[in-house]
């Protein structure tokens, strides 16, 4: 997935967004089966994301790079990226936790 048009967009958009599909998640009856492979995708989003920054960096460390604002958006674009799934993740957890102490 491409994500370089997002670059002007706020993390307030970005929560808005995930509520709003949660929102639809619970209207549309959506499994939990398509909410984990959700997951498994942007898990995969992240590291892509990761590699990429990675790559940008040994590209500039080498002299390879004509610019180096490109390293720098690369990087940003994975800290955001990786922000937001450790966010997410906590939130996941904060949720088992919370069904493993529901009394039966």
């Amino acid at each position: 997935m491409d994500i370089s048009s997002l670059s002007g967009i706020l993390s307030t958009d970005y929560m808005s967004a995930v509520t709003e599909k949660t929102l639809l998640a619970k209207n549309t009856g959506e499994t939990f089966d398509s909410v984990l492979a959700s997951a498994v995708n942007m898990l995969t989003e992240t590291n892509n994301l990761q590699n990429d920054a990675q790559s940008a960096k040994i590209q500039f460390a080498l002299g390879e790079a004509e610019n180096p604002h490109d390293m720098q958006i690369a990087a940003a674009k994975a800290l955001e990226a990786l922000q937001y799934t450790v966010a997410i993740r906590d939130k996941m957890l904060d949720a088992y936790k919370e069904i493993m102490n529901m009394q039966i």
